[in-house]
């Protein structure tokens, strides 16, 4: 058995801080084998692979890559390893071809030989099942293509030992299926595949061992065959937890927010959104899908005031009957001061949604710094919303005024959610809320936006996760190529449906409600 093992982990610690990510890990990795590594956030999931991937050190222990101690303190002595990661955001250069960015950082003896490398690159993609144009320019690719193009930039410095992290999180119901017949073709080669996802059913589907780490500690490995959901939530969270996403029914539903005829052009010129329209209904969730860059981002920008729209009109409809109210042409402060409790979880959580080099309390005073009278900053409000979000949602920080970019992601995105759920909004509008949460935080967060639901908020709800989409949302609008392809009944349509209409577009079908 020793000689199947690729690596074997031994008492491995690492310390940041006064948070211990890792506590004396010790488990094996397999040669042919699909490894799923799972965890809550803060387990030491991603931190442990960071270490195997040459990013970290560890404090303490030993790492064994074919039974030889190794000391792995770069990406380059991975590699020398046989070690490749693939990280969630791809480390590509937009202006460089598939080719380019191959062998880019490779130390070549000679002039870039352009003829050679891409009938390497043909090897690779023939043998694993890969479909990929060595000069096709990364600009032009999908999402899908990218992470293609990762995974062979790996296998061309030679890696036996891959590590893919969330690696079907913008990916398609079609587009994972393709990915799982390329990994277990690896596999199949004698390639060890770590893959870190939060997705149990994809662990399931895919993985041939799983392992568990918990609060930075290593708690088992079982064979898939063995395991279902429940097993592996218990092992996770270290209790029982109830796998069903709750979604009651709408009541009063009303007319918040309708969007008509909208249309935002990049600065490239490029047409993101073109002649959208749909309405928002107070007491529901709205889910919205389709693939990364399909216009998700750009269409909840241009609601609150942070996008420029080229055309079309978006009208706020009052609870009170009011006369509704434009929001186009209108800055976030400019929606705040007509009387429009907007909330707004964007994507990008450290860019656009919190400060990194401030805490907890600080980012928290960012939605009520404007509405004093005092030239002095008071902070008792925000430090106790700040405490308030930090035990309600677990937020593993040394301190609420360690900087934020100190957290781990999913720590990250619990501040940002927490705190926009704390200002009482009339729209909540989410971009990837639970990407990078546990599905133990996960569930807290549906919890909270259901919550939200029955107090008469129109939530709408960008998701990356299908099934989470079709179990929490009322009715679901599927973009494709900026445009609307369909609006479809939450609780009657499939995923294959839904999947279609987010690579295809079509007429304008299913339940609108309108």
């Amino acid at each position: 058995m020793q000689n199947n093992i690729a690596v074997r982990f031994e008492n491995i610690t690492k310390t940041f801080g006064s948070v211990k990510a890792n506590n004396k890990i010790s488990f094996d990795i397999r040669k042919g084998e699909i490894l799923s590594l799972l965890g809550e956030n803060g387990s030491g999931k991603t931190t442990l692979m960071n270490m195997l991937s040459g990013i970290y050190y560890p404090d303490e222990g030993e790492i064994f890559v074919d039974g030889k101690p190794v000391t792995i303190t770069s990406p380059k002595d991975a590699f020398s390893c046989g070690i490749g990661m693939i990280h969630q955001h791809f480390k590509l250069i937009d202006v460089f071809s598939a080719a380019e960015n191959i062998v880019l950082g490779l130390d070549e003896k000679g002039n870039y030989d352009r003829k050679k490398v891409a009938a390497k690159i043909k090897e690779i993609c023939d043998r694993y099942g890969f479909n990929i144009n060595p000069d096709r320019k990364v600009y032009d690719m999908t999402v899908s293509e990218k992470q293609t193009l990762e995974i062979v930039k790996v296998l061309y410095r030679g890696a036996d030992i891959l590590i893919l992290d969330e690696p079907t999180a913008v990916l398609t119901p079609q587009e994972t299926e393709k990915l799982f017949a390329v990994i277990r073709n690896m596999r199949d080669h004698g390639k060890s595949v770590v893959i870190i996802t939060h997705k149990l059913h994809e662990v399931l589907s895919v993985s041939d061992r799983v392992a568990i780490l918990r609060k930075g500690e290593y708690i088992g490995t079982v064979d898939t065959i063995d395991a279902t959901e429940m097993t592996l939530t218990e092992m996770m969270v270290g209790k029982k937890i109830e796998l069903d996403i709750e979604r009651p029914e709408p009541e009063n539903l009303r007319e918040a927010l309708s969007v008509r005829n909208l249309t935002c052009i990049n600065d490239e010129g490029v047409k993101v959104l073109d002649s959208i329209e749909f309405s928002a209904y107070s007491g529901e969730i709205l889910g919205i899908a389709g693939i990364s860059g399909c216009g998700q981002k750009e269409l909840l920008e241009a609601i609150a005031g942070l996008q420029k729209v080229y055309g079309g009109s978006i009208m706020f409809h009052p609870s009170d009957g009011k006369k509704s109210k434009e929001l186009v042409g209108k800055t976030p402060r400019q929606i705040a001061k007509l009387g429009v409790s907007l909330s707004f979880v964007p994507e990008d959580r450290l860019g656009m949604g919190l400060v990194g080099s401030m805490g907890m309390t600080e980012n928290m005073m960012l939605k009520s710094y404007n509405s004093g009278h005092s030239p002095f900053i008071a902070t008792r409000k925000p430090k106790r919303l700040a405490e308030k979000i930090h035990d309600e949602l677990e937020v593993v920080t040394p301190s609420l005024n360690t900087p934020v970019k100190k957290l781990s992601g999913g720590n990250v995105q619990k501040v940002l959610v927490g705190r926009e759920l704390s200002c009482d909004p009339t729209v909540l509008m989410t971009a990837y809320a639970v990407r990078g949460l546990d599905i133990n935080t996960s569930y807290a967060i549906y919890h909270l936006l259901n919550e939200q639901k029955k107090k008469g908020v129109a939530v709408i709800f960008v998701g990356e996760d299908l099934d989470v989409l079709l179990e929490l949302s009322d009715r679901i609008l599927v973009l494709c190529g900026g445009r609307v392809s369909g609006i479809l009944d939450g609780r009657t349509t499939t995923k294959e449906e839904v999947g279609l209409l987010m690579t295809k577009l079509g007429g304008k079908v299913g339940a609108d409600n309108e």
